[in-house]
C-alpha cells in the first residue's frame, strides 16, 4: 500500500473512533478483495472504503467507488460475515480524504450503496 493510502487510513480511524465507532478489523483480506476499515456503529457492523488524494485533478476521492468496485466489496463483506459468523445490520460507508501532509478534509458518507 502506498503511503497515501496508509496516511489516510490511519487519518479515517482517528475520525470514526472521535464519532464513537468501534474499529473491528483493518485491511481485512478474502479471495475476492480487500476491506479497508470494519467497524461498529451501536449495533451495526459498517464496512469502510478509504479514498485519499491529495488533490481533485483526478474527481473527488470518493467517485474511485464505481459500481465494479461496490460489487467487489459487497463480495468481501459477505466473505467476511461467512467467515466471522455474525448475523446483523451492516451498511457500506466511504470516508473521502483530501489531505495536503499537513491538514485533512474529511467527508463521510454514509450508507453510500447499499
Amino acid at each position: 500500500m502506498r503511503q497515501l493510502g496508509i496516511e489516510g487510513e490511519e487519518v479515517a480511524v482517528r475520525f470514526l473512533k472521535k464519532k464513537g465507532y468501534k474499529i473491528v478489523s483493518r485491511n481485512f483480506k478474502s479471495s475476492v478483495g480487500e476491506m479497508d476499515i470494519i467497524a461498529e456503529d451501536g449495533d451495526t457492523l459498517v464496512f469502510v472504503e478509504v479514498k485519499t488524494r491529495t488533490d481533485d485533478s483526478f474527481g473527488h476521492p470518493f467517485e474511485a467507488v464505481t459500481n465494479k468496485k461496490q460489487e467487489k466489496l459487497r463480495k468481501v463483506a459477505l466473505s467476511y460475515l461467512k467467515h466471522s459468523r455474525r448475523e446483523v445490520a451492516s451498511r457500506f460507508d466511504v470516508l473521502s480524504i483530501e489531505t495536503d501532509g499537513d491538514s485533512h478534509r474529511i467527508e463521510h458518507i454514509i450508507d453510500a450503496f447499499e
